[in-house]
């Protein structure tokens, strides 16, 4: 048989915001996540769904960093692509960033079936901040976007069933520690894409898992699923169980529609336009749930929709496929456990009608063709790749070298550890964390038992002592974290990311006043420490002083958060979210005349968090007038 796929290199031209660096400073607290239900609504849930809904939720996001450095100022800029391609299909896949399919072309028709972002936006949706809208996601991790979002992922070539190629991706997800793997293929001939993946469990303990795969399709399509009833989250942390609507595009407010599958039935969805063509996408069952998310026809998701791709560019929905029932459930990864599946994305044309576009699909792609593709891929997962054609993080390198891990199929080569790796390299071979050579802001924490342990016996410098303190702090052991903190503020030449600590610590234990003492103290310390306005210095300086003016404003120190706000520098103080904070800070000393005169002056908050208010409760607080429609992102009633 003559294979005629080919898999190849390319480069996709897009405007686009640059990610900017990461938050330098450990979120010892989430991000407000706005995916929860209060705990007393889970007594009226199936009892699995409640059980899986308390399990496994994440206490902070911890090693992982918060990427909050991108701006909304776009420019031409070439990222580089992965393009799988036969005589039906051509998939642009996007390496560098979380492995995203970018594009899934049908080339006989040359329809898009995918929602095709024209600009590359970051905004606040992921788990630890940057992500962007469209195309197909891989969400691994916890609930919410992952943190791979904006990130890089291995890649390379490996044998395909058919005795062709595919493309796998795979990386290490540092939240659970978990390395997992995808695998893209095009069968010669193929109309549908196929979508190998695999989580290992390497470790001695159960861990908890959690997967969707996210696909953004135009709006104004029928989302169909087998399914007669849906579980509505509608972003007032309630989950209620519901007839799928007729119409839910017509939802007036944000929502998600989590199918209720019969456990017999085949697991599909699909996005139809008003003449029956579009996507639909097909696993075997493992992959349990199905979920349509709507913005709704309200002004916050029409502004929502224009911030995440451009005015005129067009709205979207996203149609998903996971693990549970819905996304607020985690489900249990045995000790020394892997999960496979077999996912599926190709055109259909069939009525708007489940029973009849079920049928279609029966037709074009079997439920038994799908379970044959899977346990004919299964032996060929664990095949070394060929030629690499992309790199990632250097977490996994470090995690097998300290375990002596075996992972065949996804190699984690030595050659991709690099400088942030490099000092926790050293701790594991001399049992000394190193001090850096220079004065600069403190690089990344591992926070697992194995580092925690490892950084216990260490020599008690001022440096181990801060990151064995947010290695504690990271599993709950506080009072121990802050005593580490204190340790190693007396003998620390650069004071200010123990004092930050010790002033979380301070706020979360109620102490306001205390805590607004050490967050003006850290950031009197920052500025004598800092040695430039590079961007390693300006991302410290922004983060901490976003949280010391939050902290001291909280307290009523309005004449110190005015004197922080003074040594800024002039490209943070213009910065949207920084706008924001100066009006907050001109209404606490009295001035509600110039804090209205900063909203008509007009900002952009890069960073605005999904679901949240506080633009518009600050507005509320300035004036007595309706929102302006540029400043309303509300996502609830």
């Amino acid at each position: 048989m003559v294979i005629v796929t080919t898999i190849r290199r390319d480069v996709l031209t897009l405007p686009a915001a640059p990610v900017g660096p990461d938050n330098p400073l450990p979120p010892l607290r989430l991000l407000r996540e706005v995916h929860r239900i209060d705990v007393r609504e889970r007594d009226d849930l199936p009892r699995d769904m409640a059980r899986q809904a308390g399990y496994g939720r994440l206490g902070s996001l911890l090693p992982v960093r918060v990427r909050d450095g991108y701006g909304r100022e776009r420019a031409p800029r070439e990222f580089a692509t992965i393009v799988i391609e036969n005589d039906r299909l051509r998939a642009t896949v996007l390496p560098g960033l979380g492995g995203r399919i970018a594009s899934l072309l049908h080339r006989p028709s040359g329809r898009e079936l995918l929602y095709r972002n024209p600009v590359f936006q970051p905004a606040d949706f992921a788990l630890n901040g940057a992500w962007f809208a469209g195309g197909i996601e891989w969400n691994i991790g916890a609930t919410g976007h992952t943190t791979l979002s904006c990130a890089p992922l291995h890649a390379a070539r490996v044998p395909a069933p058919d005795g062709g190629e595919m493309l796998r991706l795979w990386e290490w997800e540092r939240l659970r520690d978990l390395p997992f793997q995808v695998d893209l293929w095009l069968p010669d001939g193929s109309d549908f894409l196929y979508v190998g993946v695999r989580i290992r469990n390497p470790h001695e303990r159960p861990v908890p898992g959690y997967w969707w795969s996210n696909i953004a399709v135009p709006e104004g399509r029928r989302v169909l699923a087998p399914a007669e009833e849906a579980w509505q989250f509608g972003y007032e942390r309630h989950l209620r169980r519901l007839p799928v609507p007729p119409d839910p595009l017509d939802s007036p407010h944000a929502a998600d529609y989590f199918y209720d599958l019969p456990d017999t039935r085949r697991r599909w969805i699909a996005a139809l336009d008003p003449d029956g063509h579009g996507l639909a996408q097909t696993s075997t069952d493992v992959l349990r749930g199905r979920k349509l998310f709507v913005w709704g026809t309200g002004s916050g998701g029409r502004r929502w929709q224009e911030w995440l791709t451009g005015p005129g560019t067009g709205g979207y929905c996203e149609i998903q496929a996971g693990l549970a029932r819905t996304q607020l459930e985690h489900v249990r990864l045995d000790a020394e456990s892997e999960l496979t599946w077999l996912e599926a994305y190709g055109p259909l044309s069939a009525p708007p009608v489940p029973a009849e576009a079920e049928a279609r699909l029966e037709a074009v792609l079997p439920r038994a063709a799908v379970d044959e593709a899977h346990a004919a891929w299964r032996p060929y997962a664990a095949t070394e790749p060929g030629e690499i054609l992309a790199a990632g993080s250097g977490w996994g390198a470090l995690e097998v070298l300290r375990a002596d891990l075996k992972l065949p199929g996804t190699p984690f080569d030595e050659s991709t550890l690099g400088e942030a790796q490099a000092p926790w390299l050293e701790l594991l071979r001399t049992g000394s964390f190193p001090e850096p050579r220079r004065v600069r802001p403190p690089g990344e924490t591992l926070v697992a038992p194995h580092w925690r342990d490892m950084l216990e016996t260490a020599p008690a410098t001022p440096l181990t002592e801060y990151h064995l303190g947010v290695a504690q702090w990271h599993f709950g052991d506080r009072a121990q974290a802050v005593r580490s903190w204190e340790r190693g503020l007396e003998l620390a030449p650069s004071r200010w990311p123990l004092l930050r600590a010790l002033a979380v610590a301070d706020q979360e234990a109620g102490n306001r006043e205390r805590a607004a003492d050490r967050y003006a103290e850290a950031f009197d310390d920052l500025c004598h420490e800092r040695r430039d306005d590079g961007e390693s210095w300006t991302a410290a300086t922004a983060a901490l002083a976003r949280e010391t003016l939050e902290a001291l404003l909280a307290a009523g120190r309005t004449a110190v958060a005015r004197s922080v706000w003074r040594r800024l520098y002039p490209a943070i103080r213009a910065r949207g979210r920084f706008r924001l904070i100066e009006a907050q800070l001109l209404l606490a000393e009295g001035r509600p005349e110039a804090a209205r005169a900063v909203f008509d002056e007009g900002f952009e908050v890069a960073d605005l968090r999904e679901g949240a208010e506080a633009i518009g409760e600050l507005w509320s607080r300035v004036c007595d007038e309706p929102l302006p429609p540029h400043y309303d992102f509300r996502m609830r009633p």
